[in-house]
């Protein structure tokens, strides 16, 4: 990676699906260890511009450059492989499960021909560990038994256990109480903090200005704003996200 490049880059992305141009020459950039927070109503493209990152759509037109490198997603695994992992809001948690066989879902080690059961437990609670996940009970217990927020952790875990350099979190508070709410922000600021890029889809604006060291704003599938999070309030956000432009002037502090 050089120096200066960012850890994804997006250059004039577009995505067609028939008459509708869902995605119109979109730019984006995120960098390793900061929180960029997608923001947008109903249909601006933000679950569009995801699932194009995660591989899940190929770009009509566009680049997308990762650790300065152009690269070209065929599929999801193309992206898990480069290090991006997309939590969705079902967060494609198995209920019959328990916590340490949903975080190795697929990625199962084994030791003589058998599973190591004794090596995933070991892994799992040390990334919990490391994640300052303290509430759930046992991490053999059912991931059906887990609140959302629990459930938010271990699925975040589970892309830490993966070396996951990208976590796209598509509305990861969304029906959550307060404290649980309170728990995944700050699963968020860690793993920001310990050099993992997060993309932050929400509609919550408390939580973007709770976390996001930058936001980029989509209207009517074009990339209208972006920049720090300091040079946004929330009704210049609002502004943005409702017309596709702001002439207001951000309120000191």
């Amino acid at each position: 990676m050089t120096e200066s490049a960012p850890l994804l880059e997006l250059r004039g992305v577009s995505k067609v699906f028939g008459p509708v141009r869902a995605l119109s020459g979109v730019n984006l950039t995120v960098e390793a260890g900061k929180v960029t927070a997608l923001a947008g109503d109903n249909g601006a493209g933000k679950s569009v511009l995801i699932k194009t990152v995660s591989g899940l759509w190929e770009p009509a037109e566009g680049q997308i450059f990762w650790d300065g490198q152009s690269v070209h997603f065929h599929s999801p695994k193309d992206a898990e492989a480069h290090g991006i992992t997309t939590i969705y809001q079902d967060l494609a948690l198995c209920d019959n499960l328990d916590i340490v066989q949903n975080m190795f879902l697929g990625h199962e080690r084994r030791r003589h021909g058998l599973l190591d059961e004794s090596s995933m437990e070991l892994a799992a609670r040390q990334t919990l560990a490391d994640l300052h996940v303290t509430t759930v009970r046992s991490i053999r217990q059912p991931v059906a038994s887990l609140s959302g927020g629990q459930r938010q952790s271990v699925a975040v875990a589970k892309a830490v256990m993966q070396a996951a350099r990208l976590v796209i979190m598509d509305e990861p508070t969304a029906a959550l109480g307060v404290a649980q709410t309170q728990m995944v922000l700050e699963l968020i600021k860690r793993l920001s903090s310990q050099g993992t890029a997060v993309i932050l889809i929400s509609h919550n604006l408390n939580d973007v200005f709770a976390v996001a060291d930058v936001i980029a704003i989509l209207y009517l599938g074009q990339m209208v704003a972006e920049g720090p999070i300091s040079e946004f309030d929330r009704q210049v956000i609002v502004d943005y996200m409702t017309t596709g432009e702001s002439s207001r002037t951000v309120a000191a502090g």
